[in-house]
């Protein structure tokens, strides 16, 4: 006999305080409860209940036996909720992070197709420059660049983008091109006011080392494609990722402007909180993302 269905008689017997109710609960016969009552005992080799004929009640090893059962039967219970909640359509409203430049160049491009594909998903995309805490702020999962700097977060890896300096050929032409990292301290830097890091750009070095450089220069903005229009404009030379780069350069209106130095390879991520499960407007939403650019990147947008 099916050892769940002999638990769960027992723990309805239990709760309901008799075999008759217990079947109404059950929506069995009694003699079948009983039945089953009778070959979880045998099984067990112990008497789990009190028979009366005014009531039943648990033995003290019926209830010791009583609470783990329960715990199985609700551990049963949630496990088929979660393949129902896993299978459910994607649905509600979808709050998300995510990084100004990002979300302005590539994500606002595409939503309408993602929308379209869930109708029953409604999306409130944040813009901002800083990690919120996601579940404190009520967000549902963010995209983020760069190192993953809390471990507690689930993440899944969507591609990789690059960063560079670079200027137009017409500043080039008129300020030189800087050749090492040193050099950059006589040009005009265009700095980006939102980074972490204050107005210094850490570089990574020829030889591995990682340098720092105060940026100075006729622009601070926060917002990359201010930035980038500026550096195409012959402002100064700026610090950006690849995706929003990528064009103008293939268009020949930005240069690298020292390309001997190792590129920065970023990684672009979408997070969302621990879980039993995933929801599926999230898992949805990841899923969409995860196609969308899979041929993109590093360099390629």
């Amino acid at each position: 006999m099916d050892r769940l269905t002999e638990m769960e008689a027992f723990a309805a017997v239990v709760d309901q305080g008799g075999f008759t109710d217990a079947a109404k609960k059950l929506g069995i016969s009694k003699s079948a409860v009983s039945k089953h009552v009778s070959s979880l005992e045998a099984r067990l080799g112990a008497r789990l209940l009190n028979r009366t004929t005014r009531r039943v009640s648990p033995t003290e090893i019926g209830l010791a036996y009583y609470d783990r059962a329960r715990r199985v039967l609700n551990d049963a219970g949630e496990a088929d909720a979660l393949v129902t909640a896993m299978q459910a359509a994607p649905s509600g409203l979808l709050r998300i992070s995510v990084a100004t430049d990002f979300g302005v160049s590539l994500l606002s491009p595409i939503l309408g197709r993602f929308l379209h594909q869930y109708p029953d998903i409604s999306l409130n995309m944040v813009l901002n420059n800083r990690y919120v805490e996601l579940i404190s702020e009520g967000f549902d999962m963010a995209i983020r660049l760069g190192e993953m700097e809390d471990s507690s977060l689930r993440a899944r890896k969507l591609c990789e983008t690059t960063r560079r300096m670079v200027g137009s050929p017409s500043y080039f032409q008129k300020f030189g091109r800087p050749q090492r990292i040193d050099d950059l301290n006589e040009h005009k830097l265009l700095h980006y006011s939102n980074q972490a890091s204050g107005n210094v750009w850490k570089i990574t070095a020829p030889s591995g080392e990682k340098r720092q450089v105060r940026t100075q220069g006729w622009l601070t903005v926060n917002d990359g494609q201010s930035l980038l229009q500026a550096a195409i404009a012959g402002l100064g030379i700026a610090y950006l990722p690849s995706f929003l780069y990528a064009d103008a350069m293939k268009r020949g209106l930005l240069e690298d402007a020292i390309p001997s130095l190792p590129k920065e390879t970023l990684s672009v991520y979408a997070v969302y909180p621990p879980g039993r499960f995933t929801q599926p407007k999230v898992r949805a939403f990841i899923d969409f993302l995860a196609e969308a650019f899979a041929d993109k990147g590093p360099d390629l947008w």
